[in-house]
């Protein structure tokens, strides 16, 4: 075995019994505590669904689309790695079955098996080994931790945990550790905590000839050391190795109660790592301190139109948590679908907030709900904070109510409006497939000097990460800039409108890019914690 791969320590959590269990937070816990030892960490995600990435699926299917920095369309998990570490993630980061299936079909068309019969063992699983392996033989990694999506059992599942028992076997013990996350449920009507899932689950596991060495047991209630210990026994486990995972008030928890079971210490002892160091969490604590103890509260409405489930919006609302700590408040956030929002009831249902960001979407569904709190907002001088689809609601909207332009609107629902204020990009016109052909990922924007938006970040030249394929038309450039509505934002290559602002408002601030991608827990994000405290401000004038 080469030295790199001596050097690299591989981690494999899977999980059994139920989806949902939490298997990226205990993964980001981890890598936060190995990180907080010394330790170069990344974590990596394989799914198990056929699309190339989760960037066409709905959002109702699979939470929001997580963008990383070199412009991937990922799964949201990774926003947890990156708002744990404070390390960007990338393309190498998450995998799917799709691209794991496509590489090999690739290679096959090109002759590069010779003649072979293409098989799942091997090429499937060696293709998903090599996938496993890129980010630890890069060389910038001590740690490498691998999350498999879906439970174990799953059939699509199945040629991952296969992977995962021939890279354990590759390389060494000592090298490669298995973490089962499973649940422990409590039957009320027995008044007792049940192991016989978890037992299952790892029955399954060992089916598929794969040792877990490490449990981690999701639970409402305390496991007991009896407990404990029959669950070790019937899973040829450590007793020490038995991890209590219980229900926590925030996920910024999970690293803490993780560290109180010691279960950094047990895998470093396994991996045969150094255990010198001991975590230093004192930021992370000083930031929990600051989420549990908020000395006010302020209430912000989130306009959108997947808002029956918030996890369409994970990046936005653990962004809002950062700069609540920051503002030392609580966020309450109220979600408004925007379909039901009308000219009738529009100040009926924003009424009592202390600010309203209009969120990120496609499509024609609920825009002009959208529109409609965003004529009450901008009217009544409540902090506004628009993303994405959100800005070009707020340039449609200034155009129809300030400009005259009663036609405005984007080519995307209306192709063939007199007054296109947003269209598509000149790029974007030739595409033909929709994944992954987006503006994607990191580009440049340049703010204006003495703009709110320059104010915000301290600086004029800043890099954001986008998805989009409208863009605002420049067109109409002069007459907005006329009547107030002024773009502060510009990318310097291709003079695109990247952030616009109202000159006479407390709060009025609208970007095309998402900055919810960026925040994380050592370095909340400019725009929301200064729209948090505008909103603060705000909800003192009351």
């Amino acid at each position: 075995m080469d030295k790199l791969n001596n050097m690299t320590k591989y981690i494999f959590v899977t999980g059994g019994v139920t989806s949902s269990l939490g298997k990226g937070i205990i993964s980001a816990s981890l890598a936060k505590l190995l990180q907080a030892r010394g330790y170069r960490v990344t974590i990596q995600k394989f799914d198990p669904y056929i699309n190339i990435d989760p960037g066409t699926l709905n959002p109702y299917e699979h939470g929001e689309c997580y963008v990383t920095e070199d412009g991937a369309e990922t799964d949201l998990d990774l926003g947890h790695y990156e708002r744990f570490l404070n390390v960007p993630t990338s393309q190498a980061n998450n995998i799917t079955t799709g691209r794991i299936y496509q590489n090999v079909i690739n290679k096959e068309r090109e002759g590069a098996y010779l003649g072979k019969t293409v098989q799942v063992v091997p090429h499937i699983t060696d293709e998903i080994k090599r996938n496993m392996r890129l980010l630890g033989e890069s060389g910038n990694f001590d740690v490498v931790i691998t999350e498999i999506g879906g439970t174990v059992g799953d059939i699509e599942s199945l040629p991952y945990v296969e992977a995962v028992r021939q890279l354990r076997w590759e390389l060494g013990h000592q090298n490669a550790l298995v973490i089962h996350l499973t649940l422990v449920p409590y039957l009320a009507a027995a008044g007792e905590l049940k192991t016989k899932p978890t037992q299952h689950s790892v029955k399954t596991l060992l089916e598929y000839g794969v040792q877990p060495d490490i449990l981690v047991c999701r639970t409402e209630h305390h496991i007991s050391a009896e407990i404990r210990n029959k669950i070790a026994l019937f899973c040829n486990v450590d007793t020490n190795a038995v991890i209590e995972s219980i229900d926590a008030s925030t996920i910024y928890d999970v690293p803490l109660l993780m560290r109180k079971e010691n279960l950094d210490g047990i895998v470093l002892k396994k991996l045969k790592l150094s255990a010198k160091v001991e975590p230093d969490l004192e930021s992370w604590k000083d930031f929990l301190g600051r989420l549990k103890n908020p000395t006010s509260e302020v209430k912000i409405g989130l306009v959108g139109k997947y808002v029956e489930l918030p996890d369409a919006y994970k990046s936005i609302s653990e962004a809002f948590i950062h700069a609540g700590a920051k503002n030392e408040c609580k966020v309450r956030v109220k979600y408004i679908p925007s379909e039901s929002l009308t000219k009738d009831n529009a100040v009926e249902k924003l009424k009592g907030l202390d600010g309203v960001l209009v969120a990120p979407g496609f499509g024609s569904r609920g825009i002009e709900g959208k529109i409609e709190a965003i004529k009450y907002i901008r009217e009544n001088n409540i902090p506004f904070f628009g993303i994405c689809l959100g800005m070009q609601c707020a340039v449609i909207e200034f155009g129809r109510n300030v400009l005259g332009l009663k036609d405005a609107h984007s080519t995307e629902m209306n192709e063939n409006t007199k007054d296109a204020v947003i269209s598509m990009m000149e790029e974007q016109k030739k595409i033909k497939n929709k994944g992954g052909t987006m503006r994607l990922g990191a580009y440049a924007c340049e703010l204006k000097k003495g703009s709110k938006a320059a104010a915000i970040y301290g600086k004029t030249k800043i890099s954001e990460r986008h998805r989009h394929r409208y863009e605002f038309n420049n067109k109409y450039l002069a007459s907005y800039e006329k009547a107030g509505m002024i773009a502060s934002g510009i990318n310097p290559d291709n003079n695109l409108v990247e952030v616009v602002e109202l000159k006479n408002h407390p709060f009025f601030v609208a970007v095309q890019f998402h900055p919810e991608l960026k925040s994380t827990v050592a370095n909340p994000h400019p725009l929301f914690v200064n729209f948090v405290a505008a909103s603060l401000a705000n909800s003192h004038k009351k």
